[in-house]
């Protein structure tokens, strides 16, 4: 599992970076800076500590796929830590064998920054070696359209 990290720099305040970027006021917010990801990038859940959360799309076939894991921390305005335990695919979770066992236990954690009116996001996140490549591209893309959203 390799590490990663990135941050994006926003002029807004920390509240509407944390709620834009999770959507927990509008879900649309969360959709719109994922898009980068997958144009039909959404979540089924709650951001809550302690739940499970599904980071879904829908491929090419029409089937839904993603991510199952679970909020592991939350603090309003400061940390999210989501620890990815399975995979959706088909809208069937698989939680255990080779294809989940490289992404077992990955983290991903954003931390947030609020200084002069100014919101740093940083995201700490793990990965396989076949996604390296992607990640790099597409996380800060995805930033980008975070913060035009919040700077809006």
């Amino acid at each position: 599992m390799k590490k990663l990290q990135f941050k994006a720099s926003i002029n807004a305040p920390v509240s509407k970076v944390y709620d834009f970027m999770l959507g927990t006021n509008s879900k649309s917010t969360y959709e719109q800076w994922t898009s980068s990801f997958n144009p039909t990038s959404t979540y089924e859940g709650s951001w809550d500590k302690g739940n499970k959360i599904l980071f879904i799309g829908v491929d090419e076939k029409g089937e839904k796929g993603g991510m199952v894991s679970r909020i592991v921390e939350n603090i309003p305005n400061q940390f999210v830590s989501i620890q990815h335990y399975g995979l959706l695919k088909a809208d069937q979770e698989i939680t255990e064998g080779p294809e989940v066992e490289k992404w077992a236990n990955g983290f991903e954690n954003y931390t947030f920054e609020e200084n002069n009116g100014a919101t740093t996001v940083i995201v700490d996140l793990d990965t396989t070696e076949d996604f390296l490549g992607y990640m790099n591209d597409t996380y800060p893309k995805a930033l980008d359209k975070l913060k035009e959203l919040c700077e809006k």
